[in-house]
């Protein structure tokens, strides 16, 4: 991912700025907003990464859009601005909260699911989560048809498939090992 490495970096400098102003969750409630502002308007996101618009004009409109932030995430915007980085604002907020998750000891387990999740499956994710790894963790579904049903989850390291999709290639793979099926 381009700018990831830059991301970071201004994340965790960002990131030791709020919490020497104890102001880390604070400024986590600004990346989250940002993080889904962008990600959930395409038009923003084109617009940051435009090289016609100038940078000025970019931070101008973050600051008319996000009114309400902290002084350190509107110091950010012109940290970004002065090095012509706006465009990895997004994942500058993505860095800055996967920092603050680490703090707290929040694990974010990513669920792919072929349609959105329930309550009642959250409930089931929540409990199998438990059941790999102790602890609980913040849930972030991402819907893929492919998978056909079931669900793929991953928490840190660990990664536990029971996708419809992943049962029918283990029975084929089964099929093609079988000497009796294989000859038919």
């Amino acid at each position: 991912m381009q700018g990831s490495k830059a991301a970071l970096r201004y994340a965790k400098a960002i990131f030791s700025l709020a919490k020497d102003k104890e102001v880390t969750k604070e400024v986590n409630d600004d990346m989250v907003l940002i993080r889904e502002t962008i990600d959930g308007t395409g038009d923003l996101r084109t617009f940051l990464k435009s090289p016609v618009i100038k940078d000025s004009i970019k931070k101008n409109a973050l600051l008319e859009i996000f009114k309400d932030v902290n002084g350190i995430t509107s110091g950010m915007f012109d940290l970004l601005m002065e090095n012509n980085r706006l465009e990895i604002l997004s994942q500058v907020a993505a860095k800055y909260m996967f920092l603050y998750d680490q703090m707290n000891n929040v694990q974010v387990a990513k669920v792919t699911t072929a349609i959105p999740l329930t309550p009642a499956l959250e409930t089931k994710i929540q409990q199998k989560v438990k059941e790999l790894t102790g602890n609980e963790a913040k849930i972030e579904n991402i819907i893929d048809e492919s998978i056909i049903g079931g669900f793929i989850l991953r928490v840190g390291d660990i990664q536990y498939n029971g996708s419809v999709q992943a049962q029918l290639n283990n029975l084929k793979r089964e099929f093609k090992n079988n000497t009796y099926v294989s000859k038919i």
